[in-house]
């Protein structure tokens, strides 16, 4: 008996040893969970580009559409990435550029298949009731099978689902304790926490670098509220319109976010992106305050509330003239 729970635990052992080594293709089920948002962040002063900001040029002509990329840099163009771009308009999952990646955050999150589709143009992730009373909360995630690194443009016509639970387009590889992460948006548009009066205009942007469970991380979080006066979808709640949300990843350290064709936040890594990243949609939730609290029960039947909606993604590489 004494030899086999040694074994046991020696195999333990080997298990989190592996599970700490960075990753050269996406290993979803070994992400298991992402780190607490109520983390330390880290300052990076001094390294913003210049042309990082969030107050609006008045001057600058935007395309409120969000489907122009931003202006490239002299001597550079956009190329379109065929592999990260979807206008969903069968109603099918394209299998040969997303696959359902469904390892589970936290409790109460159940991540399951039959939860995310493709129907009427849209990419459609859903939350519903579980019986189980732990994990109760089921939902689905949907991931590129192709990677990318900078410097890149991507943006995602998407609308919320109305329930307390972040709304995300994000990019990652790599496990929990070593990874390059990319939160483009972690949006909640009806907090149930009666502590988080801005989050159904505010969106939650930043960005993680992990390396043996040593955490880099910034905020570039904006309020859509902030958008220049001609923009239609000024002051729009999440839920109540689609809106575009996009990230220009300039180069290892530089990341601009991008709302409904502005720019809309940034931040500045304090360690450098090395690794290839896969594009990402989920919807979870968790009984946090710095998440907008535990979804209710209740929201999760009724189905004006319940699903997050992806219109398309564009998805651009920068490359000489």
């Amino acid at each position: 008996m004494n030899s086999i729970k040694i074994g046991t635990v020696i195999l333990s052992l080997i298990c989190l040893c592996c599970k700490s080594e960075p990753q050269e293709q996406p290993e979803p089920q070994q992400i298991e969970q992402k780190l607490p948002n109520e983390e330390a962040l880290t300052p990076t002063e001094g390294v913003e580009d210049e042309n990082e900001t969030n107050d609006i040029n008045n001057n600058m002509v935007y395309d409120f559409t969000g489907k122009t990329p931003p202006q490239a840099p002299e001597g550079m163009e956009w190329k379109l990435v065929d592999e990260l771009t979807d206008e969903f308009g069968s109603n099918n999952l394209n299998t040969s550029k997303w696959t359902k990646s469904l390892w589970n955050y936290g409790v109460p999150v159940q991540m399951i298949g039959e939860n995310s589709g493709v129907t009427d143009g849209n990419l459609w992730i859903k939350a519903t009731l579980n019986d189980d009373k732990e994990r109760w909360f089921q939902s689905s995630r949907v991931m590129s099978l192709a990677q990318i690194n900078y410097p890149m443009y991507t943006v995602s016509r998407i609308k919320n689902a109305h329930i307390s639970a972040y709304n995300t387009f994000w990019m990652n590889n790599g496990n929990i304790s070593n990874r390059n992460e990319i939160d483009i948006i972690e949006n909640n548009s009806n907090p149930s926490c009666n502590c988080q009066p801005d989050f159904p205009w505010q969106m939650n942007a930043q960005y993680f670098h992990v390396v043996n469970d040593d955490t880099k991380r910034n905020k570039g979080n904006y309020d859509n509220r902030k958008l220049s006066d001609g923009n239609p979808l000024k002051g729009v709640a999440w839920n109540e319109e689609y809106h575009t949300f996009g990230v220009w990843w300039k180069d290892a350290t530089h990341i601009q976010f991008y709302l409904d064709g502005e720019p809309a936040g940034s931040v500045a890594s304090a360690r450098e992106f090395t690794r290839e990243l896969s594009i990402i949609w989920d919807l979870w939730t968790v009984d946090a305050d710095w998440l907008g609290g535990l979804a209710k029960k209740e929201h999760l039947s009724d189905s004006t509330l319940n699903t997050m909606k992806i219109d398309w993604i564009h998805t651009y590489k920068l490359v000489s003239e």
